[in-house]
């Protein structure tokens, strides 16, 4: 026999049942044996929403009242295998089953519970869960923290832990020591979390007025995935949000077209959105027409990849779905709902000036002291910033500002606060489809950042620096005069690297040369050192911003600080000021004008002295400690508070140290000291036979001792705990006015970390530089033509993936001259490559960066667009051809003259001739009304006939390669003849063949297809060319034929073609050495010829 399964462990914990006084019921004696062995009792909870329980309830009233009848009698079927059930213990199931759901969304938690009593922590759960409804609450319960209801069982499932049922709720807990990660888990699954702290201590309420009941709590902290990095230093840890960017996006619209209706209904709408990373302090804000497609909002939010959006109602459907797609269950971005109808009349810019007059009045009196003028004129300058955004970018700041409240982060919107259009003129903002389609942030096989340019260029070294980096990559600049300024500093951090490497060559005639050459390698090595400690170190960018909030706890404020000084110091050797004896020298050091500005603002003078003052402040082991109590190193005057409660401290401890003396005369014993055991301090040891007073209180005890408490030393430990519990309170406080004082130094200390990721970004740039041998790209004037001229031009990631296999190309293109080129070739020839390539290539230049090539010229572009790939979206219902359209009618609306457009098989996603057609009539838009700079690649070799139009403006182009005959002794492959070698190498002309087949053959497509595609495509090939064949020779041999006379012309017109073909394929097949071919051909002849004689035959 099989062993005896293990009964659930819930078994023994079934609560048991209810007696009660009712007589039992007559037992059937058909029963007993089941009487007697009663089943096993099993718990289960049922839960259904409201919709699925209508439905259950329709589908029990009308199935399990009515008993199955038999199809030929309407008596119900009896079924001797089953026991008759009891209707009245079945009835009461179904009662119980379908009774209705509370109207109260957290029915688990409520204070309308009747005739339910709740203990004081319950009650304090119920008022906490009634004031913060949507928020997931850790409630602080002596060492542990503490879920109850729907959030434990909402904890249970995400952190794995144990949840189950205490008096009136669902609970379950986790350890005090572990809120870091538990936080984390849960905010990044998308939760906004609340962790309640106890706001009083056991030795504090035991002076109180309430002695009785429970602690008193309250909200401290709140979270979601946009606040945590701002909110107080949790620890980091694999289990955290992890994101480079956590922009909390705030999104409005409004309908431009009111009352029409365009592109099937759908009403083109503006956009407004603001994006706010608090942990930076940056806010990004702008304003936007899009269209039904929503493909502006899209390049939006892939460039600023937010953690969390908020949807300002009332939203179209079709941005909702947008914003709603980019935040699917793969991008785990958390979503949130807000309505902004009391902003919709102009009341967002009064609502805003007045949260700015309430920020002003709720600065406490010492700090407003310690503002200085240069704060208020900031703070002027941001209030005009704001009243100059756009009407709808008002609104979401507005909306934003008041969803921000609840965490306290109202001060952000003061000094912390640095506003920048998205649109700006100084730099490019690439659409979504460029930034997708050149793999700029992510690549296209498995969307991971490994194999993209973000991925290929940053090599920086700090947080900060890595995001600024991201923005770089992004948004391109547009200024001619900005990208020389960052040309100029890489050329001379990458300068220094080479001249070090070639110091030993140094002609030693040229001693100003040798200086400089020695000199160099200092700068490169400080400023390396330099970034790699701060790589080491914490996020020093957000650190500041959490030093700002006050959230941060005195370790990381000890490191941040004391990082930026260790940067400072350094640094400050590189400052021409600072040295005037020396100033030749240092001159040779710095000569670009952007280095020099940005060294100067990391090493500032007054940033080094105010970060060694403000270290000074503090103790280092007290910090490491989180000993808050002897934190501060501050004299009677800077804190009276906190020296007052110290002396209290000391007077409490003198107290319980000169009672010893007492006891000791008491006792008649010398050398009685106190004594502590497990945590028990100020015990007095004795022998057992010693009498003690009866008011003395027994500890513990040994075998041969015993440990008393006198009531003296009782009231002198309360007295000692309620001064170091007043102590901590007063070091709180002192605390938050420290970090509160760090505020009017914040904008220096931000510039400083600001210059810092500036300098990190250089020096990777000119790290790769000189690791890829890339050159420095030249800028022709703003007055000149546009042009884009590249010599020996590679694909910055395929040539890190390939290393010296890969074929460079030239690119010359010419607003004057020759500025569009159309290409063709073979597929997997390299097309698709070659016009990313040099896409990537003018963004890299406009970053400011060194180029893959020997010799780059190039005009400023003002944008790149892309139409590349073929994808579609099901769930916003486009296909895969109307993805592609549009994406065309974008860039054929947007473009100019100084654009580079480049385009990839326009019109492939249909039939050949509207295909054709298309991209035929796309590509003359561009040539005649645009004039941009294009790469068109297509299939189609029509479309080359374009150039006779445009002369001298288009050119053809194919990737060349080269063909040879197989040896026919291959058996498996005597289907294919020729063998295809791509070269990679752009040439003039129109390629002749795709070699389709020949990827077929790639893939491994089955043998039989193979030979089946290719005697379709000679048939076909056949069909076309006899259609466009020379119709004076065909002519001449249908003349030759015998004809009746009594047919009319119109049969000679009719006969003409199948003539025509039948020879044109007899010709084929005596001229191909292909048997399987030729065999083809004979066919073809034979079918046409037989079709020839029935047609005559009839006539």
């Amino acid at each position: 026999m099989g062993r005896e399964k293990q009964q659930v462990i819930s078994r023994f914990f079934a609560p048991k049942p209810k007696t009660s006084d009712s007589p039992p019921p007559a037992t059937n004696p058909l029963s007993s044996s089941s009487s007697s062995n009663p089943p096993l009792k099993i718990s289960a909870t049922v839960s259904f929403s409201p919709a699925k329980r209508k439905l259950l309830s329709s589908h029990l009233a009308s199935t399990s009242k009515r008993p199955k009848l038999s199809p030929h009698t309407q008596n119900p079927i009896p079924n001797p295998s089953l026991p008759i059930p009891n209707p009245s213990l079945h009835q009461k199931f179904i009662d119980k089953l379908l009774e209705p759901i509370p109207e109260d969304p957290h029915p688990q938690i409520s204070c309308h519970s009747g005739s339910v009593k709740f203990t004081p922590l319950e009650q304090q759960v119920v008022d906490l869960k009634g004031k913060y409804p949507d928020v997931l609450l850790m409630i602080e319960v002596g060492y542990k923290y503490r879920f109850f209801g729907e959030d434990a069982e909402i904890a249970a499932r995400v952190l794995g832990i144990y949840a189950h049922k205490d008096r009136n709720f669902m609970t379950a807990s986790v350890p005090t020591f572990r809120l870091s990660v538990h936080v984390r888990r849960l905010v990044s699954a998308g939760y906004k979390v609340g962790v309640v702290k106890q706001t009083e201590t056991a030795a504090i309420k035991a002076h109180g007025d309430t002695k009785i009941g429970p602690f008193s709590r309250g909200l401290s902290a709140l979270y979601t995935k946009a606040t945590l990095e701002a909110a107080e230093d949790l620890g980091g840890g694999e289990e955290g949000c992890g994101g480079e960017s956590n922009y909390l996006c705030c999104v409005v619209e409004k309908s431009v077209l009111e009352g029409n209706d365009d592109c099937e209904g759908v009403p083109e709408v503006r956009i407004g959105f603001v994006a706010v990373e608090i942990s930076t302090g940056d806010v990004v804000y702008g304003e936007l027409n899009d269209g039904f497609m929503r493909s502006r909002l899209e390049a939006v939010v892939l460039s600023l990849s937010p953690a969390e959006l908020l949807l300002g109602d009332p939203l179209s459907k079709l941005t909702e779905k947008s914003l709603l797609a980019y935040a699917g269950p793969a991008s785990n971005v958390r979503v949130e709902h807000a309505s902004r109808d009391c902003f919709s009349n102009g009341n967002a810019l009064a609502d805003i000036m007045s949260l700015y007059e309430n920020i002003q009045e709720n600065i406490p009196d010492n700090r407003k002291q310690t503002q200085e003028v240069t704060e208020q004129r900031s703070d002027n300058l941001l209030i005009k910033e704001i009243i100059n955004m756009p009407d709808l970018a008002v609104q979401a700041l507005a909306l934003t500002i008041h969803h921000l409240k609840q965490f306290g982060f109202d001060s952000i919107w003061g000094l912390g606060a640095s506003f920048r259009s998205f649109s700006s003129n100084m730099e490019m903002n690439l659409s979504a489809n460029t930034l997708q389609q050149l793999e700029v942030l992510r690549n296209n096989s498995n969307g991971s950042e490994f194999g993209s340019l973000l991925h290929m260029m940053n090599h920086t070294l700090t947080k900060p620096g890595s995001r600024l980096m991201r923005h770089w990559v992004t948004h391109p600049l547009c200024a001619r005069s900005m990208i020389n300024a960052r040309l100029d500093a890489v050329s001379e951090i990458a300068e220094s690297m080479g001249s070090y490497r070639a110091a030993p060559w140094v002609n030693e005639i040229d001693k100003e040369k040798a200086d400089l050459c020695i000199v160099q390698p200092d700068f490169y090595n400080l400023l390396s050192s330099v970034l790699t400690t701060l790589g080491r170190s914490s996020d020093i960018q957000r650190g500041i911003t959490r030093i700002f909030h006050r959230t941060a706890a005195a370790s990381e404020f000890i490191a941040v600080i004391q990082a930026i000084l260790y940067a400072g110091k350094p640094l400050q050797r590189l400052n021409i000021e600072e040295d005037h004896d020396n100033a030749r020298v240092h001159a040779q050091i710095v000569k670009s004008v952007l280095l020099k500005k940005l060294l100067l603002t990391a090493s500032s003078t007054n940033i080094v002295g105010i970060a060694a003052k403000l270290l000074s402040m503090l103790n280092k082991e007290a910090a490491e400690q989180k000993d808050l109590a002897n934190l501060i190193l501050s004299s009677k005057d800077q804190f009276p508070e906190v020296a007052k409660a110290r002396e209290a401290v000391q007077l409490a401890k003198d107290k319980l140290d000169s009672l010893i003396s007492i006891y000791r005369k008491h006792l008649r014993m010398r050398n009685l000291e106190f004594f502590s055991v497990s945590g028990i301090t100020h015990l007095i040891e004795l022998p057992s036979d010693v009498k003690v007073p009866l008011s003395w209180v027994k500890v513990n005890s040994t075998k041969k001792t015993i440990r008393y408490h006198p009531p003296e030393v009782i009231a002198a430990l309360d007295e000692l705990s309620l001064a170091n519990e007043e102590l901590m309170v007063v070091c709180r406080a002192a605390w938050d006015r420290f970090l509160m004082g760090f505020g009017k130094y914040y904008a220096e200390f931000q510039a400083a970390v600001q210059a810092l990721a500036t300098l990190d970004c250089l020096h990777a740039l000119a790290t790769l530089s000189k690791n890829k041998n890339y050159i420095r790209p030249v800028f022709v004037d703003n007055e000149e033509p546009v042009q884009i001229h590249i010599c020996s031009g590679r694909h910055p990631v395929l040539e890190t993936i390939l290393q010296d296999n890969f074929v460079p190309n030239d690119t010359n293109l010419h607003s004057n001259g020759e500025y569009c080129q159309i290409i063709t070739g073979p597929n997997m020839g390299g097309k698709s490559c070659y016009i990313r390539q040099v896409a990537l290539i003018a963004l890299m230049a406009q970053v400011g960066s060194f180029v893959p090539a020997l010799s780059v010229k190039l005009h400023v572009l003002d944008q790149i667009y892309t139409r590349m790939g073929a994808s579609d979206s099901i769930q916003q219902g486009r296909s895969t051809f109307l993805e592609e359209l549009s994406e065309a009618c974008y860039i054929l609306n947007n473009c100019t003259p100084n654009s580079l457009v480049i385009i990839d098989e326009l019109g492939r996603g249909t039939s050949t001739h509207d295909g054709g057609a298309i991209a035929y009539a796309a590509l003359h838009h561009l040539l005649e009304e645009k004039k941009s700079m294009v790469l068109f690649v297509t299939h189609y070799p029509k479309i080359a006939d374009i150039k006779r139009e445009f002369p001298g403006s288009v050119g053809a182009y194919h990737v060349s390669y080269l063909t040879s005959q197989k040896n026919t002794e291959a058996t498996d492959l005597e289907f294919d003849g020729e063998n295809v070698t791509y070269l990679y190498k752009l040439v003039p002309g129109v390629s002749e063949k795709s070699f389709g087949l020949k990827v077929a053959q790639l893939a491994q497509i089955p043998s039989s297809c193979i030979r089946r595609a290719i005697a379709m495509s000679s048939e076909l090939e056949a069909v076309v060319n006899s259609r466009i064949g020379n119709k004076s020779g065909s002519n001449e041999l249908i003349k030759g034929l015998p004809m009746d006379e009594e047919q009319p012309e119109q049969s000679t017109e009719i006969c003409s073609n199948p003539y025509r073909e039948l020879f044109w394929n007899l010709k084929l097949a005596l001229q191909d050495d292909d048997p399987t071919k030729c065999i083809q051909f004979l066919a073809n002849v034979k079918r046409i010829a037989e079709d020839l004689t029935s047609t005559r035959q009839i006539h």
